[in-house]
């Protein structure tokens, strides 16, 4: 599903930073995986590689087949609309939307047929266990439930990879196992690659690999 090679991350700003240093991962159809490592390490650089949002300065990035090194920022948006999803640590919802328009508005963005929208929607939010919370606006909604709402929105456009930063980092213990488990019942029903960067050893437990990044280099991979 994802295959980077020789990958490196280089920013010019008023000093020259080497975030990432010669990457060399594949990440296999339907795996569950955890970037893990200290603050600076590189971890959400490379999530964001992974999802086109950012290029490498060298290297090669595959995703289901495509090397969005070489592609515009057109076509890795185009690309992310109907194969890549990302879930966030601070939710990033519509705050004037309810849950029901924040999870679809992917799919009025990708022109997708009104009762198709209402079929997609209705089943995502029952998924996440939210059917009842539909017409609330997010600051209605628990610090869960809003993340529950932000994981429906990313898995209504039936992405094959789903990228997860840091998804349980604004949430109490409870409400983060909550999330984990509902990442693992996506994982399992739907066969989704999910790629998680996280600081927590509990998230990473939940994942069949765990992957460690120091200085821009991978240091460890264990699956378990």
């Amino acid at each position: 599903m994802v295959t980077l090679t020789e990958v490196t991350k280089v920013f010019d700003g008023k000093t020259r930073l080497t975030v990432l240093q010669g990457i060399n991962l594949e990440i296999g159809d339907g795996e569950m995986a955890a970037i893990m490592g200290p603050s600076g390490s590189g971890k959400s650089t490379l999530l964001n590689l992974m999802g086109g949002l950012d290029l490498p300065t060298s290297g090669s990035v595959l995703v289901d087949g495509r090397d969005l090194s070489k592609e515009n920022e057109e076509g890795r948006s185009l690309f992310r609309r109907s194969h890549v999803s990302y879930v966030f640590q601070a939710f990033h919802l519509m705050p004037t939307l309810t849950a029901l328009q924040n999870v679809a508005l992917p799919l009025h963005l990708a022109k997708v047929a009104r009762g198709e929208i209402d079929r997609r929607v209705g089943r995502v939010l029952a998924d996440v266990g939210l059917s009842d919370r539909a017409g609330h606006l997010p600051d209605e909604l628990s610090g869960g439930e809003r993340q529950r709402v932000a994981i429906a929105r990313a898995i209504v456009t039936d992405p094959r990879l789903l990228l997860a930063d840091e998804p349980t980092g604004n949430l109490d213990s409870a409400r983060g196992d909550e999330i984990l488990a509902l990442l693992k019942m996506i994982h399992n029903g739907r066969r989704t690659t999910i790629v998680m960067v996280t600081h927590d050893q509990m998230a990473a437990a939940a994942c069949e690999r765990v992957i460690r990044l120091r200085d821009g280099r991978i240091e460890g991979d264990e699956r378990r």
